[in-house]
C-alpha cells in the first residue's frame, strides 16, 4: 500500500488550484494534477483515473455537479468510487444537499482553511485507500499464479470433488491453486477477473475472503456438477486462439496445469502444450460420464452408468404395464460406454452404439414377436451421417425411422425418449468420490516428482501413469460386452 494518492483539481481560477496544490503537496505524499473545467477533467480521468477530485462547483462547459453525475452514473465503474470533494462559494444547504445527492463526497465553502483542506483530503485519502485495498491485493494475486486448473466441456459427476481434493493436496504441499472461471476460454480472455483463487483450508479461507476471486474449495467435494467449468469452447480449435492461451500462461507465470475433463478437453490441454515452454508441468485428470478417454477408468462413469440404468429400468417397467416399445438415447458420442453399460446394468434389450452394425429387418421383425422392449441408441450413432445430412432428429428418433423404411408395420406403441441430461447433474456416487481421491492424490504426486505430461490412470484397481503421447480417446468395448446388450435378435 506504499502507491501515491492521486488528486486531480478541478477549479477554473488558476491561484486557487495552486494555492491548493502548494498546501496538499507541502503536506502530504501525493500526486496532484490540474483541469481547468469538468470537460478537461474527464480527458484526464479517462487516461488515468484519479483517487481524489477536488472540484470546484460553477464552471464553464461542465460544472462540478455534471462532472460528479457522469463518473457516479455507473455502480460498478471503478470512476464511481473516485471520492469526490465538492467546492462552492456558496454555503447554502441546497447546494450541499444537492451535491451530495448527485453522488459527492464530501463539500466545502471557499474560503478555505488550510488545516481543514488537508483534514477532508485525508479523510478521503483513508476512505481511497480501504476502498483500493481489494483491488491491490486482487492485482497482487492473480499477476502470478502457480497451478491452475482448467475445466472444460461436458458436465459429469466427479468435477467438483476433484477439484476440491486436488486443491486439497496441493495446499498441503505449499503450491497455490487458481482456476479459470470459464475453461479454456478464461485463458484467452486473461483478466484477472477470469481466474478464481482455490483455498481449501477453513483458517486460511477466512484470511483472505476479503479478497474478490477468492473461492473456498472444501465444500466442492460433495457438490453436484461442476462449479468451474464452461461449455465447450469450439474457437479453441484455432491455432491463433491457443497461442492466446498460452501468452496469458507465461505473462502470468504458471507454474503447473492440470486439464480436468473429457476427451476433448484433453485435445485442449495437449494442443497447448506444444505452445508452452517444457519447463510448465502440464497433466490431465479424466472427468467423463461416457468413459471417453481409454486405458482408464473415468471419475462419473460409475454414477452415469448407475442413474442411466435406473432410469432404463423405469422405462422397462412402464413398457411391460403398457406394452409398448421405448427407444431411448443415452449419452455415448464415440464408443458408446455409458449406453452400453446402463444397457447392461438394467437388462434393457439391445444397445446400438456409435459403430454397431444393425440388421433393421431383423430387429422389426424380433420387435413384432413382442409384448414389450426397450433399445438403448448411443447418441454418437450414424452422427456423422445425421451431421451431412442436416437431419436434426436425436439418434433414438433416426434409429426408428430406419426401422420404418423396412416397410415392416409394427404392432406396437413406438416411444422415442431423447437423452435425458439430469444425469449430468446426479450426486457422484462412492465409486467416483473415492476414484476422484486417487486421481487428485497421484497427480500432486507427479507434480512433486517432477514430471509432466501424464495422466493419473486406475483399472481393475491397478494405479499408473499415462503419457500424454500415448492417450487414446476412443474406449473401444469388448466383443462379449456387445454380445450380451443383444437380447433382441440374439439367435
Amino acid at each position: 500500500m506504499t502507491e501515491k494518492i492521486k488528486i486531480l483539481i478541478v477549479e477554473g481560477d488558476q491561484s486557487t488550484s495552486k494555492l491548493f496544490t502548494q498546501t496538499l503537496r507541502k503536506n502530504l505524499e501525493i500526486q496532484v494534477d490540474v483541469a481547468e473545467n469538468g470537460k478537461e477533467a474527464l480527458k484526464k480521468i479517462e487516461r488515468s483515473a484519479p483517487d481524489i477530485i477536488l472540484c470546484d462547483l460553477f464552471m464553464p462547459e461542465m460544472d462540478g455537479l455534471e462532472l460528479c453525475r457522469s463518473l457516479k452514473s455507473d455502480p460498478e465503474s471503478d470512476l464511481a468510487s473516485i471520492y469526490i470533494i465538492m467546492i462552492s462559494t456558496e454555503d447554502k444547504n441546497e447546494n450541499r444537499l444537492r451535491c451530495i445527492s448527485g453522488g459527492a463526497d464530501d463539500y466545502l465553502t471557499k474560503p478555505i482553511n488550510p488545516d481543514e483542506l488537508l483534514a477532508r483530503v485525508k479523510v478521503g485519502q483513508r476512505i481511497s485507500r480501504l476502498l483500493k485495498k481489494p483491488k491491490l491485493e486482487t492485482k497482487r494475486m492473480f499477476q502470478k499464479m502457480d497451478v491452475i486448473l482448467i475445466q472444460d466441456g461436458g458436465c459429469a459427476p466427479g468435477y467438483n470433488p476433484v477439484t476440491a481434493f486436488i486443491t486439497y493436496h496441493l495446499e498441503e504441499m505449499g503450491r497455490e491453486v487458481y482456476a479459470t472461471r470459464e475453461g479454456f476460454k478464461s485463458l484467452v480472455l486473461g483478466k484477472d477477473d477470469d481466474f478464481l483463487r482455490l483455498v481449501y483450508d477453513p483458517s486460511l479461507f477466512k484470511e483472505l475472503d476479503h479478497i474478490p476471486g477468492v473461492f473456498h474449495a472444501a465444500p466442492l467435494s460433495e457438490w453436484r456438477g461442476a462449479q468451474l467449468r464452461s461449455e465447450r469452447y469450439p474457437d479453441f480449435l484455432k491455432t491463433e486462439v491457443q497461442k492466446k492461451a498460452a501468452a496469458t500462461i507465461k505473462r502470468k507465470k504458471v507454474k503447473a496445469i492440470i486439464a480436468i475433463g473429457g476427451n476433448g478437453t484433453f485435445r485442449g490441454v495437449n494442443a497447448l502444450c506444444e505452445k508452452l515452454p517444457t519447463g510448465i508441468q502440464v497433466f490431465f485428470i479424466p472427468v467423463t460420464i461416457d468413459s471417453d478417454v481409454a486405458g482408464t477408468d473415468c471419475v462419473g462413469q460409475y454414477t452415469g452408468v448407475e442413474v442411466g440404468a435406473e432410469k432404463i429400468r423405469c422405462y422397462m417397467a412402464d413398457a411391460r404395464t403398457h406394452k409398448r416399445i421405448y427407444i431411448v438415447e443415452m449419452m455415448g458420442a464415440n464408443s458408446g460406454f455409458h449406453a452400453l453399460h446402463s444397457c447392461l446394468g438394467s437388462r434393457a434389450h439391445l444397445a446400438v452404439l456409435p459403430n454397431t452394425v444393425i440388421d433393421h429387418k431383423k430387429v422389426m421383425e424380433a420387435l413384432n414377436k413382442r409384448d414389450e422392449c426397450v433399445i438403448v441408441v448411443a447418441e454418437g450413432y450414424k452422427k456423422n451421417e445425421r451431421a451431412k445430412n442436416g437431419i436434426k432428429d436425436n439418434a433414438a428418433e433416426y434409429f426408428y425411422k430406419e426401422l420404418l423404411k423396412t416397410n415392416i408395420k409394427i404392432k406396437r406403441k413406438v416411444v422415442c425418449e431423447p437423452f435425458s441430461r439430469d444425469i449430468r447433474g446426479a450426486g457422484p456416487n462412492n465409486m467416483d468420490v473415492s476414484l476422484a481421491q486417487r486421481m487428485a492424490y497421484n497427480v500432486a504426486s507427479y507434480l512433486k516428482a517432477g514430471t509432466s505430461r501424464l495422466m493419473p490412470a486406475v483399472q481393475s484397481g491397478r494405479e499408473y501413469a499415462i503419457p500424454f503421447n500415448e492417450i487414446t480417446t476412443d474406449n473401444m468395448k469388448e466383443e462379449d460386452l456387445l454380445v450380451l446388450s443383444n437380447r433382441l435378435t440374439k439367435d
